[in-house]
């Protein structure tokens, strides 16, 4: 698996931004914006991997997430909580209207919350820096999941803020940040 620049994965195409800036190159899903928007138009989110501890990123893109007033849901196997909201505890329980979740769950767990979410009929899943298994791609594209890596989903979170931010501006001078 590449592990530099944003990556987009249909099963049969690995599509670079830093090699198509322009979005001329097409796969199955279009281009690397349009497949953006996919991900960002599901009426409701989850983060699967939500630590109790405000370090972790799982922890931290679920708060992103909820500061950006989107419909998120938090999913760890202890069903804790958070700022007074009880996590689920698995993508079993998760609401219909999720359709795209963002995974910040080591390599070796990926493989079992992908086959929960074919189960489920999550039609996205965004694999955040960390979270990436060869065999979990491949699987869900096999199944019909857009499956999203390589860069965290903060960054695509506006406005941007903190060290995030910069890591955006730093990707756009470099041409590999999509225009969407």
């Amino acid at each position: 698996m590449i592990q530099d620049g944003f990556h987009l994965y249909d099963g049969d195409h690995l599509n670079l931004l830093a090699m198509d800036k322009r979005g001329e190159q097409k796969d199955a899903r279009g281009t690397p914006e349009e497949s953006l928007r996919h991900f960002f138009s599901s009426p409701a989110y989850a983060v699967i991997g939500v630590s109790r501890s405000r370090k972790k990123i799982g922890c931290a893109v679920f708060r992103v997430m909820k500061e950006h007033e989107l419909c998120v849901y938090g999913v760890h196997p202890s069903g804790f909580e958070i700022d007074g909201e009880r996590m689920l505890t698995s993508v079993s329980e998760l609401d219909a209207a999720v359709q795209s979740v963002v995974m910040a769950v080591p390599p070796d767990v990926t493989m079992r919350v992908v086959k929960e979410c074919i189960q489920h009929g999550i039609e996205n899943i965004w694999l955040q820096p960390g979270s990436e298994s060869d065999e979990a791609i491949r699987i869900a594209t096999a199944h019909g999941i857009h499956v999203i890596y390589g860069e965290c989903i903060i960054l695509f979170l506006e406005p941007v803020r903190s060290f995030h931010a910069i890591h955006k501006w730093i990707n756009r001078l470099a041409g590999v940040y999509p225009e969407w």
